[in-house]
């Protein structure tokens, strides 16, 4: 079995604080057997880094490892009849790349703000607060919570119409960075408001002034100023409480929860860890943390005071949107009883994103098209709050880069993805009864009409 090398070699740390990845590389594998899905499972105990959360027969598998682990890696994984394919020479570089500075295309920008760059949580908040001065009346601060560390969830409420809407007003959130590494999650989120405020589409301005929208770029604000001051590839939030010393000697990955698997949906029972050594490490209890809190509470006071449609969620990476709920395929995915309603909508808006800069997104269950999953936000959206049009969108690439996006596509990346948004609210239209707040009902009897004659086709 391979030794213990991370511990033993550790990472480095740069001068300005920064865990070095020089000479890291990602390497793809994909089992074929469930006795390589645990060979590869005995893998992580070991010290390395797997990208890919849940390991699945079939499934494209990355794994990056040190400069040390390298020789081992390739000759074990050829032992257990596994190709490990190099997809990234140099972690490190990538990182580089994305910290460079940029030069900025001010015809992008709205006010201090530019998307030639990943920007820090300082520099989103402070544009934030910026905003409802250059939109008086119609951009509106909002504070959802604070973090373990004290940080702010901040976000802005976006409203075109405000008191003119009557007691039951279109009403749509959007929830980005809850996985602190994932930046171009909070970079499209900025982007999607920008577009609402400035663009002079006609459609972008119909989606942006018929809803009160609630967006919040960085929903894990500790993670995310971690990876921008000390550990670019950090995941989870950066709550201590349940600290350990992992069995590789990594003396850091032991803090934090997977904020992402620790809703109070079906909590702890599939592609979940109770490891807090793990990524996917679920947290003590369901809903445990004050950034999980924070959105349940929010969400909830959103019913409230108006008709809620829909919820996004943005990750990376893979390029798919994914339906709730995420350990349903086949029949399951009955459950959610207006699947058919979204899946038809998820479709019209992959194949209008495709249409953009030829990206190819895939739509379905996470069970059905990644892996299994319990504890999501969008989860717990659509089986609790009853939220009735929920996705969670993985953004570009499909393991080029990875996390390390680079800078160049984050303006693409978010281009097609507004088209998206706009197609998939003219779906929405088109079956009438959401925006009319009858979806109880009509829609779920629709759609179990339609998903049941979608399976039978399938079959």
């Amino acid at each position: 079995m391979l030794g213990k090398i991370f511990a033993l070699f550790g990472l480095i740390v740069l001068s300005n604080g920064m865990v070095s990845y020089d000479n890291y590389k990602v390497y793809s594998v994909v089992p074929s057997n469930e006795v390589q899905v645990q060979r590869l499972t005995d893998l992580m105990k070991e010290g390395y880094e797997f990208w890919s959360e849940v390991l699945v027969v079939g499934q494209d598998t990355r794994i990056m490892v040190s400069p040390e682990q390298e020789k081992d890696f390739v000759e074990y994984s050829k032992s257990i009849g596994m190709e490990a394919l190099l997809k990234i020479a140099n972690v490190q570089e990538l990182i580089d790349a994305q910290m460079a500075p940029s030069t900025i295309d001010r015809s992008t920008s709205l006010g201090s703000f530019h998307w030639d760059g990943y920007h820090n949580l300082s520099v989103i908040h402070a544009w934030l607060d910026e905003l409802p001065g250059m939109y008086p009346g119609i951009v509106t601060p909002v504070v959802i919570g604070t973090s373990i560390e004290g940080r702010q969830i901040k976000g802005v409420v976006i409203d075109f119409k405000a008191g003119e809407r009557g007691a039951n007003p279109l009403t749509a959130m959007i929830e980005g960075g809850i996985h602190a590494r994932e930046w171009i999650s909070p970079a499209t989120v900025t982007w999607i408001i920008k577009e609402f405020l400035s663009s002079n589409d006609s459609d972008v301005r119909y989606l942006a002034e018929t809803f009160v929208w609630h967006i919040f770029p960085v929903t894990n604000p500790d993670g995310y100023e971690y990876t921008f001051r000390s550990n670019r590839m950090w995941r989870k939030n950066r709550n201590p409480a349940n600290y350990i010393v992992c069995d590789n000697g990594d003396t850091d990955i032991g803090n934090g929860i997977d904020l992402n698997r620790n809703f109070d949906f079906l909590w702890m029972t599939t592609g979940a860890s109770d490891n807090p050594c793990s990524t996917t490490y679920a947290g003590p209890v369901p809903s445990s943390e004050l950034e999980a809190q924070s959105i349940i509470n929010y969400v909830l006071g959103l019913k409230q005071t108006g008709n809620v449609i829909y919820y996004f969620a943005f990750h990376s990476y893979s390029q798919m949107i994914l339906i709730p709920y995420s350990h349903a395929s086949g029949l399951q995915v009955l459950e959610a009883s207006n699947y058919a309603d979204m899946y038809e909508i998820a479709i019209r808006g992959a194949e209008k994103l495709e249409a953009v800069h030829g990206t190819h997104y895939q739509v379905g269950t996470s069970a059905e098209i990644l892996y299994e999953v319990s504890g999501s936000s969008f989860d717990w959206v659509k089986g609790v709050a009853d939220i009735p049009i929920v996705y969670l969108f993985e953004l570009r690439d499909v393991g080029q880069f990875g996390f390390l996006l680079p800078k160049e596509q984050i303006i693409p990346n978010s281009q097609e993805i507004v088209a998206c948004l706009v197609e998939m609210d003219k779906a929405t239209r088109d079956l009438k009864y959401y925006y009319s707040g009858s979806t109880s009902l009509v829609a779920s009897f629709t759609s179990l009409l339609i998903t049941a004659l979608l399976l039978v086709v399938m079959k």
